[in-house]
């Protein structure tokens, strides 16, 4: 298989992921460049990054809101925090060294895991 069809591929399961579950991006997409395309912790997490600008996620998005599950107050406000919470993460991640922030990456999807398994609301 091809890279490109690699790349196409990983998209296309994280966006029917993402769409199932909301989840896809940090979740799905980081270690699909790590395993599958070799990229770095630190080249992943960017271009995982990179994928967000556009608004990719908007006809899923738009599909949840005609059903009546967006609350677009609370997004516009997770939104802003975003933006200035992810300047300040990348800025940290950057200055890590990438055993440290592959390790990172992991302890915290084991933990939202562990507690999705075990202590769902």
């Amino acid at each position: 298989m091809s890279q490109l069809a690699v790349y196409v591929l990983i998209g296309a399961v994280s966006g029917i992921i993402s769409g199932l579950v909301g989840i896809g991006g940090g979740t799905i997409i980081v270690p699909a460049l790590v395993l599958f395309c070799g990229l770095t912790q630190h080249q992943a997490q960017g271009t995982t990054l990179a994928i967000m600008v556009p608004p990719i996620g908007l006809l899923a998005a738009w599909q949840y809101y005609r059903c009546g599950y967006v609350d677009l107050k609370i997004a516009a406000l997770i939104c802003a925090g975003f933006f200035l919470g992810g300047l300040l993460g990348a800025r940290i991640a950057t200055s890590m060294q990438s055993l440290w922030l592959e390790r990172l990456f992991g302890c915290v999807l084991v933990t939202l895991g562990v507690k999705m398994l075990f202590f769902p609301k």
